[in-house]
C-alpha cells in the first residue's frame, strides 16, 4: 500500500521518486536499529513522550554510544517526568557529567518542571505548544511530535541533513542549506508513520549514507538520488569553512585536607554552570605566570582552554574558594559528577599522587 502524504505534490522541476516513503520504511521495517528509547516498527506499543524526548536531548550534538548508558540510569532513577521534574538539581547536573554542553541539563530541568506545572505532568502533542516549553527547539520539538506523537512534522537532524542533500544534489553551503533541504524534505513527509519516517532517515544516515564511504548499493532510495556515483559525494552537505578558535587560559586549585578535596559549585549561568568543579578564577587569553603541578587542554564549542593546577593550602588562601564549597573524599571522586574538563585535571593528580 501507498504511504499518503499531507502536502502538496512535488513540482515537475522536482524530480523526486513517487514511493520516497514506502520504500524508505519498507527498509526501515527490516534494517531499524534497536534503541532504548525506541519502538521497534510494527509495535502495537505507544512510545513513550518522556523517553523520546530525554533521548532527543541528549542526543544533541552527542552520539547513540555514548547516550545509551546515560539514558539508562536517568530512566531508573527518574522514571517518569514528574520523578525528573522533583531530582534535586546538584543531582541531575552530577549524572549528565561527561556528557557535555551541561545547558542541556539545566533545559532538562526547567521543560520537566513547566511540564509538571502546566501541563498536568503530560507533554503537549503539537509541534507548537511543545516548542514553547523551554529548552525545546525546533528540532527536538518536530521530532518529540513526530515520533511521540505521531504529528507528520518535518524533522532534520545532521544525519537527515546529509541523506536529503545528497539526494536533492543541494550544494548551497550550510547554514544556508537548512531552508532548501527542509523544502525538499516537507512533501515526503507521510500522514501515516511519520515518527518512523523521521527515525528511518536518521538510521538510513548513520548506518547507510554516512559522512565517509556511503554505502549506496544498499540504500533503499538510490535509484533516484543525484549524488549516486559522484566522487565527490562525501563533501555533501556542504559545510562553511572552520573558523580559528580562540585559545583561552585558566587556573584551578588543588586543596586538599584529610584525603578530600574541596570542591565548589559553578555559578548556574555561564560555561559549566551549576556543575561541581575545582575552585579558580576566570579564564582569560593569557598565560597564568604559575608553572603548576598538572595542565590539561580542552576544547569546548566556541574556545579551547589550558587550564593549569596549582596547589593550595587551604580554602581560605584562594579568593572566593570557601564559599559554595566542600569537602569531597577522594575515594568518592565518582559521585561528585565532575564535568570531563575537571575530571581530566582531577585524574592526573590522582596519578602523580600515585606514582
Amino acid at each position: 500500500m501507498s504511504v499518503q502524504t499531507s502536502h502538496a505534490p512535488a513540482s515537475p522541476a522536482d524530480d523526486v521518486a513517487r514511493g520516497f516513503a514506502d520504500r524508505l520504511l519498507g527498509w526501515y521495517d527490516r534494517a531499524a536499529r534497536v534503541l532504548p528509547w525506541r519502538i521497534a516498527p510494527g509495535s502495537d506499543e505507544r512510545p513513550d513522550p518522556y523517553r523520546i524526548w530525554l533521548a532527543e536531548v541528549m542526543l544533541q550534538q552527542t552520539t547513540v554510544a555514548a547516550v545509551a548508558g546515560y539514558f539508562a540510569r536517568f530512566t531508573m532513577r527518574w522514571p517518569t517526568v514528574a520523578d525528573l521534574a522533583a531530582a534535586d538539581d546538584a543531582d541531575v547536573m552530577a549524572a549528565w557529567a561527561g556528557l557535555g554542553y551541561y545547558a542541556r541539563a539545566r533545559n532538562l530541568l526547567a521543560c520537566a518542571r513547566a511540564v509538571v506545572a502546566d501541563h498536568g505532568g503530560r507533554f503537549p502533542d503539537s509541534e507548537a505548544a511543545l516548542g514553547a516549553l523551554p529548552g525545546i527547539g525546533d528540532y527536538t520539538a518536530a521530532s518529540v511530535a513526530a515520533i511521540a506523537f505521531g504529528r507528520p512534522a518535518v524533522v532534520v537532524d545532521a544525519n537527515i541533513e546529509r541523506v536529503v542533500a545528497r539526494h536533492r544534489l543541494i550544494e548551497t553551503p550550510l547554514p544556508l542549506a537548512k531552508r532548501e533541504i527542509r523544502a525538499a524534505l516537507a512533501p515526503l513527509v507521510p500522514d501515516n508513520r511519520p515518527g518512523d519516517f523521521a527515525q528511518a532517515l536518521m538510521d538510513l544516515g548513520a548506518t547507510v549514507c554516512t559522512p565517509r564511504a556511503p554505502a549506496c548499493a544498499v540504500c533503499p532510495v538510490m535509484a533516484d538520488c543525484r549524488a549516486r556515483g559522484r566522487a565527490d559525494i562525501e563533501r555533501l552537505p556542504v559545510k562553511p569553512p572552520k573558523k580559528a578558535k580562540p585559545h583561552r587560559h585558566g587556573l584551578a586549585h588543588w586543596i586538599e585536607q584529610d584525603a578530600a578535596i574541596w570542591l565548589v559549585r559553578r555559578p548556574d549561568k555561564g560555561m559549566l554552570g551549576g556543575m561541581r568543579a575545582l575552585p579558580g578564577g576566570e579564564w582569560g587569553d593569557t598565560p597564568p605566570t604559575e608553572s603548576g603541578i598538572a595542565r590539561v587542554d580542552h576544547g569546548f564549542t566556541h574556545f579551547d582552554l589550558t587550564l593549569t593546577l596549582v596547589r593550595r593550602a587551604a580554602p581560605a588562601e584562594t579568593a572566593g574558594a570557601a564559599a559554595e564549597g566542600v569537602w569531597w573524599p577522594l575515594s568518592d571522586l565518582d559521585a561528585a559528577g565532575l564535568p570531563t574538563l575537571y575530571r581530566k585535571l582531577v585524574d592526573k593528580m590522582m596519578v602523580e599522587r600515585d606514582a
